[in-house]
């Protein structure tokens, strides 16, 4: 059997292609949408994908799902769970594929991939037992997608926090419940290759270890070891997640009805400096993206612009003060454009117009080219700016967070929220705006100077300080 997981270090994604060298066949499960990247490794093993498979309808990026089946593989998608939670592309449709239950199985020449109803993170939710038939005749291993990680399980409030379900979340947690409890009597040497590593948003606390086992996590997952009630599970699953980026709704929407194809990847164009100046003038006409580090960023960016650095949060920043249907425009190092399409197109996010490297914002500038800059404080600072009339504190770190600690008076708003609360943010009023370290804070603060507010962002260690109040 081959095996080879890819990993993408900013959805902090993982995916499977598995072949059987004997009959030359391979399936991906939860492929992205940039699917050559599994064809071409699986050409290099002299390996064909015959079929594609997803283990739910995915909130965090767009599957794969659909250029597979328009490349012609078989694809696979659940069929389990209520009427809301279907792939509605594919029922009807003219692609060859089939909708698996529980216990149904998939085909690779010598391999079986056995699907198992895991509902709890989603209603549809699918694992799949994985038995190398010309080795064993009994699995080696299950992809759990969202259901087990390394160190966690999939959270059951994206539904209602995300998506906009009401009243599921508690279900959903007592759904989980009963399926950890089926997950227990699984044989400890089960290898366990999930969907997500630490850093994604579909968990709380997520290992950065690739693969596990059955035995390990039953020892060592705090959140498998609260199952000792199901109440007591359910308190613990539900506290302290983190607020999820309002773009999951998105992805929910397009992998359940159908993602536009990609028909190759953007190709924007380089601005020259008279383009860039007529782009200066169309302030929120467009979206233009900063990458660079939030210092250059204040220090001069051209008016209206995001801040979004080229980091592992990239996706989440971009896809969370980014409307889908806007125009995209880079500023960017020429070397990494293609890296940031990527992943950009991975969040649905297609279209990208041009980039303006750091070089040419400079040469912008020195032609009497305007550009604006972000004020900048220390938390010392803050603090008696915030005694003056007209300012106001602005935490935008997780809500758990902010009720562990926070400034007297200040108000919270999570930084993947802003966009779709922002009609709650008063006009009239300087906003000091603020995280742990600066990072969330410096991309908020972007994005609320483009709506129009006056901002300081607070470029300051929050834990630092405070212990220095208490120490002092």
């Amino acid at each position: 059997m081959f095996y080879k997981q890819f990993f993408d270090d900013k959805l902090a994604q993982y995916s499977y292609l598995i072949g059987c060298q004997a009959t030359g066949e391979a399936i991906v499960i939860d492929p992205m949408r940039d699917v050559d990247q599994y064809i071409n490794t699986a050409t290099r093993e002299n390996l064909t994908i015959t079929k594609a498979v997803d283990t739910h309808i995915h909130a965090d990026y767009i599957s794969g799902l659909r250029e597979f089946a328009e490349r012609g593989a078989k694809v696979y998608g659940s069929d389990e769970g209520d009427a809301d939670w279907k792939y509605e592309w594919l029922i009807g449709s003219d692609y060859d594929y089939e909708l698996l239950k529980n216990n149904d199985e998939i085909k690779i020449g010598n391999i079986t991939i056995k699907a198992w109803h895991t509902p709890g993170h989603t209603p549809e939710h699918l694992s799949y037992f994985i038995t190398d038939g010309a080795a064993a005749d009994v699995p080696m291993g299950v992809a759990t997608g969202d259901f087990v990680f390394v160190g966690d399980v999939g959270r059951p409030d994206l539904l209602e926090s995300a998506a906009g379900m009401e009243h599921v979340m508690e279900p959903s947690a007592r759904t989980l419940y009963k399926t950890v409890e089926e997950f227990k009597s699984l044989p400890e040497y089960i290898q366990i290759w999930p969907g997500h590593g630490a850093g994604s948003a579909c968990g709380k606390a997520l290992g950065a270890i690739p693969e596990t086992t059955v035995g390990y996590e039953l020892r060592f997952n705090n959140s498998l070891k609260s199952a000792s009630s199901e109440d007591n599970f359910v308190k613990f699953i539900l506290d302290g997640q983190p607020e999820p980026p309002m773009y999951f709704a998105r992805m929910k929407r397009d992998n359940k009805i159908g993602p536009k194809l990609l028909k190759g990847l953007p190709n924007p164009k380089r601005l020259t400096v008279a383009e860039i100046k007529q782009l200066a003038e169309k302030g929120k006409d467009v979206a233009i993206i900063d990458t660079r580090e939030r210092d250059q960023y204040a220090a001069g960016h051209l008016p209206g612009s995001l801040l979004s650095p080229l980091n592992k949060q990239f996706n989440t920043v971009a896809g969370s003060y980014v409307d889908e249907d806007e125009k995209m425009y880079l500023v960017i190092d020429e070397h990494l454009v293609k890296e940031a399409v990527v992943d950009l197109i991975r969040i649905g996010l297609d279209h990208i117009e041009g980039y303006i490297t750091p070089a040419d914002l400079r040469v912008y500038k020195n032609l009497g080219g305007k550009l604006d800059t972000l004020k900048t404080v220390s938390f010392e600072e803050m603090e008696n700016l915030a005694k003056q009339d007209g300012y106001q504190i602005l935490d935008v770190r997780k809500g758990s967070e902010f009720s562990e600690k926070a400034f007297e008076g200040a108000e919270n708003f999570a930084h993947t929220r802003l966009f779709n609360r922002k009609d709650e943010i008063a006009k009239g009023k300087t906003y000091l705006v603020h995280c742990m370290t600066g990072g969330r804070s410096a991309v908020a603060s972007a994005y609320l100077k483009r709506e129009g507010h006056d901002v300081v962002l607070i470029e300051d260690d929050f834990t630092a300080y405070m212990n220095s109040k208490v120490t002092a």
